[in-house]
């Protein structure tokens, strides 16, 4: 599945958006980890949130490339 944007042409009606096509439940989970991140941001205090949204992105983007790498058990 590919990633699609917001395109700001937002619809509640139906299963998904009709301006960026994601499911309303794909968004819900969405804006759930940006409240989570926002909160934690507040939470600490920081001055330099910038810098921790970077550091996070770039550590999400190794686990994963990590994830890739390592053989799928069940």
């Amino acid at each position: 599945m590919r990633f699609n944007p917001c395109a700001d042409l937002c619809t509640k009606d139906g299963t998904h958006c009709q301006g960026c096509g994601r499911s309303h439940e794909e968004i819900a989970g969405t804006k759930q980890l940006v409240a989570s991140f926002i909160g934690f941001i507040q939470q600490q205090g920081y001055e330099n949130s910038d810098e921790f949204i970077d550091m996070v992105s770039k550590k999400v983007r190794k686990k994963l490339a990590q994830a890739a790498d390592k053989p799928q058990t069940h």
